[in-house]
Order: C-alpha cells, then sequence, then structure tokens
C-alpha cells in the first residue's frame, strides 16, 4: 500500500474567513475530481488557506462542532483553535501513569511528521475517577478536522482530508464538505455574559484544608519528605448552562506571561487553564524546561513588581522551595540527555496578581530518548504541582486531597513526531453543565503556614474569578 502526505494551499493571498471557507470547498471538490478513482492509496491531505487577521477564540466560540480544543503559547506568537476529529490517540486505564506514557508512543508511532496533535494527560492514573471528568482520559490527543492557526505572523485556516486503502473517497469528501458547510464565520458576541452567580463552596473548607497542611507538615518530621503541593476546589454555581469558552473571551488580563489551553469535548463541558508554567518545548533533540517555584501574592503586600521581586529573593522559605524543583529537574533529565544546562540566577516572573520564582534550563536529549514519552515519564509531576520525594508525595495527595485531580496539574498542550510543547495545567477549571470547579494549590515546605497557604490558592484563582465579576 502506497502513502503519501500532502498540503495543498488554494491562493497564497489572505482572504476572509467566508471566502476562505469557499475556497477549501471547492479545492477539495476538484481534488476528489481529480484523484477520486485511485483507491489504492492512503492519503492524508491538508487544504491550507491563508486568512486575514481574525479573533481565534471569538470564531471557536462561534463552532457547533465538537470537540472544540485552543492553545496559545505563552509567547502569543502561536494560537490554534481546532473542531472536528480528523485522527485521535486516546486511551483509559486505570494503571500507574508509566503504562499510559508508554500507550501514547505506541499510538503515536507512524503518524503525519509535522502533525500536531492537542490535548491533554491524567494527573494520577491510579486515582479514582469522578463522573465529572467523564471525556477527559488518561490521555487525548487530537488532530482536527478544521482548525484555525496564527502561526509565523500568519493566520490560516485549514482542513483535513484522511483517506484510508479501501476508503469511499466520494463519501469522506461529501463528510467533510458537510462540516465545512457547518463553519460559522460572522455574528457578535460582544453581548455575551456569564449567568448569575448564585454561590461558592470550598473543598476541603477553610478548616479541613488547614487540617491537611498540619498532617503534610508533620510528614515532613516522620519520614523523608521535603514538599508536597495540595489543592483545593472551589466550585462556583450559576444559574444556567453557558458557553465555557467565555472564559477565554472575557479573560481580563491578555498580557499575562501564560499559556492558553480550552479542551471542550462536547457541549457545556470543558476544561481550561491559564498557566504560568511550561513543563518543556522540545524542538528535535533539544529541550527548553524551567523550573517554577516560590509565590508571592502582591495583593498581600500591597507594592510594586520590584516589591514582589525583593520578597522572593530574599526568601529563604521560597529559595529552599525552588531549590527542590531546580535539583529534581536537573536529576531527572541528566539520564535522558548529553548535556542538562540549568541557570544559577534566579528570574522573577510577573503576573497580574503573583510573582513566581523560575530558572530556565536547556538541554540537549541522546538519541535514543527524542520522544515525548520519555521526557514526560521523568518530568510529570514536577515538583511544584507533586513533591519531593516525587513518589511519595504522590500517595500524600491521594490520601489527603477529598477529590480527583482529573487533567488539573498534569501535562497539556500538543505533540507532533519531531515537537512538542507543554504547559503544566494549572489555574484551571472543570466546566460542568452549569458548575465550574477552579483548581489550585500551594507548595508545602517545612515552616509553611496553612493560613498563608489558603491565601495564596485563593490568590491564583484571581483571574479566572475576576472573569466572573465583570458585567460583560
Amino acid at each position: 500500500m502506497s502513502e503519501f502526505y500532502h498540503t495543498i494551499t488554494p491562493s497564497e493571498e489572505p482572504l476572509s474567513l467566508k471566502s476562505a471557507v469557499a475556497t477549501l470547498r471547492e479545492s477539495i471538490t476538484r481534488f476528489n475530481q481529480e484523484n477520486g478513482l485511485d483507491h489504492s492509496l492512503s492519503r492524508r491531505i491538508t487544504f491550507r488557506q491563508p486568512v486575514q487577521p481574525s479573533d481565534i477564540p471569538l470564531w471557536l466560540s462561534r463552532q457547533q462542532v465538537y470537540p472544540k480544543i485552543f492553545w496559545q503559547n505563552r509567547e502569543r506568537n502561536f494560537a490554534v483553535a481546532g473542531i472536528g476529529i480528523a485522527d485521535s490517540i486516546s486511551a483509559e486505564n486505570e494503571s500507574e501513569n508509566e503504562n499510559s506514557f508508554d500507550e501514547l508512543q505506541r499510538q503515536f508511532e507512524g503518524k503525519e511528521p509535522m502533525a500536531r496533535y492537542f490535548g491533554g494527560i491524567r494527573f494520577n492514573n491510579e486515582e479514582k475517577l469522578d463522573p465529572a471528568w467523564k471525556g477527559f482520559s488518561s490521555f487525548t490527543f487530537i488532530l482536527p478536522l478544521v482548525e484555525l492557526a496564527f502561526e509565523h505572523n500568519t493566520f490560516s485556516l485549514s482542513c483535513r482530508l484522511f483517506l484510508k486503502n479501501g476508503d469511499d473517497h466520494q463519501a469522506k469528501t461529501e463528510q467533510i464538505i458537510a462540516i465545512l458547510d457547518t463553519v460559522t464565520t460572522g455574528g457578535d458576541s460582544s453581548g455575551s455574559r456569564l449567568p448569575e452567580l448564585l454561590g461558592i463552596t470550598y473543598n476541603p473548607d477553610e478548616p479541613a484544608w488547614k487540617e491537611n497542611c498540619l498532617k503534610a507538615l508533620r510528614s515532613f518530621e516522620e519520614s523523608d519528605m521535603k514538599k508536597v503541593a495540595l489543592a483545593r476546589q472551589t466550585i462556583l454555581e450559576f444559574s444556567s448552562e453557558f458557553s465555557p469558552l467565555l472564559f477565554q473571551l472575557r479573560y481580563p488580563y491578555p498580557d499575562n506571561a501564560v499559556y492558553r489551553f480550552h479542551f471542550e469535548p462536547a457541549e457545556h463541558h470543558a476544561f481550561f487553564s491559564f498557566s504560568p508554567e511550561r513543563l518543556y518545548l522540545r524542538n528535535g533533540d533539544r529541550l527548553l524546561t524551567e523550573a517554577l517555584a516560590g509565590t508571592v501574592s502582591k495583593r498581600s503586600i500591597t507594592g510594586s513588581d520590584q516589591d514582589a521581586s525583593d520578597l522572593l529573593l530574599n526568601s529563604e522559605k521560597d529559595i529552599r522551595e525552588h531549590k527542590f524543583v531546580s535539583e529534581m529537574i536537573h536529576s531527572e533529565l541528566s539520564p535522558l540527555c548529553s548535556e542538562v544546562d540549568m541557570e544559577n540566577e534566579l528570574h522573577v516572573l510577573q503576573l497580574n496578581r503573583l510573582a513566581h520564582l523560575y530558572t530556565r534550563c536547556s538541554a540537549t536529549l541522546r538519541p535514543e530518548f527524542r520522544n515525548d514519552t520519555a521526557i514526560l515519564k521523568r518530568l510529570h509531576p514536577t515538583p511544584a504541582v507533586g513533591g519531593v520525594p516525587k513518589a511519595e508525595a504522590m500517595r500524600n495527595i491521594m490520601e489527603l486531597e477529598p477529590f480527583n485531580r482529573g487533567w488539573y496539574a498534569a501535562p497539556v498542550g500538543w505533540m507532533s513526531r519531531d515537537a512538542a510543547e507543554f504547559c503544566v495545567a494549572i489555574r484551571s477549571a472543570l466546566v460542568k453543565d452549569r458548575f465550574v470547579t477552579l483548581y489550585s494549590g500551594a507548595g508545602l515546605v517545612k515552616g509553611s503556614d496553612p493560613h498563608a497557604e489558603w491565601e495564596e490558592v485563593e490568590q491564583k484563582i484571581g483571574d479566572i474569578l475576576a472573569i466572573t465579576r465583570q458585567e460583560a
């Protein structure tokens, strides 16, 4: 059987979205007329049309095809919104995470080299799964059927036609054209708003949180535990269902240095994240990652960015916490890499409400480890969201947290054969019908104050809560 991958660009001139949809439709029809008789080939054809500058999240919010995905990197020079499924890989299991990573690698072998699959991974497969996380499997990655993208300072609209040996080409062509016919290019969501917020509850509540923190702190005295990250749910109840993409459309701090991720497998059911934390960026054998740990709330010090930097860079507790993270990253990567260069200098990442300590790390992967499974096994969970030592911290989290993390604090992003980028899905939420569950956590080390950590997790969801307070 012969197989080939091909990209067709009908016109190099950027078109309006409406014209681009019509042009792609015509191009697919013409391709089928000229090539439809040969069913012996396995074809994977991408039709890509440059388009005029577009609001990518707004476009996505208008579409009625599921699943929906949205990704924007921290530098805001790459963004993708996708609908439908041209191809996907997924698995569901209840064994340890390493088994899922092995299955991810097995399913990904043989995929189109340049194709980017977007999705996420569960934090801990051994946790008992909450029904609210149905649709978010051990891992799910999707190659969108139709996507609007911004890359290399260019906007483009694409769709994909996958034809396997023996497929009915006419039926496949009609199917993708039917999807294109649903694509909405007009409309205005400026009047869209979240429904009335009826109430807020916490899991655990503040007394239970403080008790869990004290249990964790006692474990530092009774074992070799050095750090554990505990999380809290903040549950928002609204008066009616709504589009989860309103959180992307109404995000009030566009200049924040955060990744933006949205995965919506079905209507009114989505997981999203506004994460400042890179897990890693891989280009061939080159790997970039970072240690991000140590936090100060600007609200608590009522100071400037410089005040926040001064406080963090002179905080023995925060520097110690950060050192645990940077040392573990170096230790985990060393067996995979011919060189690992971890910065000695501490930097401060400034956000709207918070500031974090971080250091950058670059590495060169050995030839046998130039795949994402090998990296994910070593880096997930990071000490910032798990703890030190890793295995004991995971056990503590399962024992102390009264909920399932699902995709919270896990790797989300995209992967291709030769490149990938993942962030750690913190500052995130799960939307299910009219309920939104926010997730935020804090790293506990010796000397941590449970009350201060409660205030920290409150500040970490402040940006998302701010969206619910907007009037439009």
